[in-house]
């Protein structure tokens, strides 16, 4: 394979406790990255820099996607080269069967709750496509011989949004995608919290990052619906253009105040994790 070997980069890890902090994360730097409402509860936005007004024009034309996030706990005794292996597999499966237009993954360098170590992130044209690429027998091998082989457990989130209908937003091709921070976040609400306090929190997260499109390219959110994986009931999935831009996003008062006001009173559990994204080419296709 040897994919992993041609680029050096950095991965980032911060957590959104039970308990809100909002103070910014520490930043440790390591070696692995490669890459990179609509219905009830589901708001998806696309931010780019060119023509940021039209972000906000309702004619403007959507397509739906589906975002699929896997989080893996690794052996703590996992080698460079057992660790090579399993990311360069992980990331050619997408050369290896239709339906991935999109893909990202790194290690998670700080610790976190749950105490996953790596984050895989895919989007994919229709759940169909998803639902084969599960039932993939070359996918059920890599998972059998190069991810489980190394590791102990892992999480699969899957949710439905909206991105703008063009190529670069559907595929996050350009130069605007060559680079930047990933940054997932995982939502679990309380059972008791009402639908419609829920869909405003949520609308809340997506207006505040709505009006930051000089630091974010494009963000979606939506309500997961893969049945094997309820411990949380939503994810949200943010394309940084920067560390920097990450950094002053996470500890804007904005954000915070979404953070206090109106998801902490109904977040019953919350997880986030971001790792950095090295430019790999910027073919279209």
């Amino acid at each position: 394979m040897g994919f992993a070997m041609q680029c050096s980069s950095y991965v980032y890890s911060c957590c959104v406790p039970h308990q809100f902090s909002p103070t910014a994360p520490s930043f440790q730097t390591c070696k692995w990255n490669r890459f990179k409402t609509q219905p009830k509860n589901q708001i998806a936005v696309f931010c780019g820099a060119e023509d940021r007004n039209s972000n906000f024009d309702s004619h403007r034309k959507r397509r739906k996607v589906v975002e699929h996030i896997c989080l893996l706990k690794a052996k703590e005794a996992l080698s460079e080269e057992e660790e090579n292996d399993m990311l360069d597999y992980l990331y050619t499966t997408q050369y290896q069967m239709g339906g991935i237009i999109a893909i990202s993954l790194g290690r998670v360098s700080a610790q976190n709750p749950d105490h996953y170590t790596h984050a895989l992130y895919m989007r994919f044209q229709k759940k169909e496509n998803l639902e084969k690429f599960y039932e993939n027998s070359f996918y059920s091998k890599v998972l059998k011989d190069h991810v489980m082989t190394y590791c102990h457990g892992l999480i699969n989130v899957d949710y439905e949004s909206e991105v703008d209908d063009d190529m670069l937003s559907i595929f996050r091709k350009g130069e605007e995608f060559s680079h930047g921070v990933e940054f997932v976040l995982l939502l679990s609400f309380n059972e008791d919290a009402l639908d419609n306090k829920v869909e405003h929190a949520l609308a809340s997260l997506a207006t505040v990052m709505l009006e930051s499109p000089s630091l974010i390219v494009q963000f979606t959110q939506g309500l997961n619906f893969n049945e094997s994986s309820k411990e949380y009931t939503h994810g949200v999935v943010i394309r940084f253009r920067s560390v920097e831009a990450f950094k002053i996003f996470l500890r804007s008062q904005e954000y915070k105040n979404v953070w206090i006001l109106k998801l902490q009173p109904i977040v019953l559990k919350s997880l986030s994790l971001h790792f950095s994204v090295d430019p790999v080419g910027t073919e279209l296709m």
